[in-house]
């Protein structure tokens, strides 16, 4: 098979039907839009959601929930990930993107203990766990919150 004999399958496309073009078509006059009302009328029609007057579904249902729009998006990364890093590397949230480890920093990382740390690293982060501050000062390096 070559590019110049590819073609749809059988069926599969219909030519457009041309509305409003005399009784010959089988859709002259009206075009298939009725007699007068809000959608025989150009640029008639209502809007998406719109139920007739009746109260929408949107207005039905109960709000729910609450949305802090000054909660901060963190990146949380493990103990375990930073052994990628070279000995005696100092670990920012750059240099974590730069290594593909996370893909974007938002408001700071999260540094938290899952793994093990046989690196000595100084972590700069936004916060640590307990567990993973622990870890990177056991392995003999720092951990710094900025």
């Amino acid at each position: 098979m070559k590019l110049h004999e590819l073609s749809p399958s059988e069926g599969s496309k219909k030519d457009g039907f041309r509305v409003g073009r005399g009784h010959g078509s089988g859709n002259g006059k009206t075009a298939g839009k009725g007699h007068k009302g809000q959608n025989a009328r150009s640029g008639g029609g209502v809007r998406p959601g719109f139920e007739g007057g009746q109260m929408p579904i949107y207005r039905r249902l109960p709000k729910r929930g609450f949305k802090n729009i000054f909660a901060k998006q963190y990146v949380s990364i493990n103990v375990e990930e930073l052994n990628k890093f070279e000995n005696g590397t100092e670990v920012t949230a750059e240099s974590l993107k730069e290594a593909g480890i996370i893909s974007k920093i938002s408001d700071g990382v999260v540094v938290l203990g899952r793994g093990e740390l046989n690196k000595k690293l100084t972590v700069k982060a936004k916060r640590f766990s307990k567990s993973a501050k622990e870890k990177i000062i056991n392995a003999g390096g720092k951990a710094e919150e900025v």
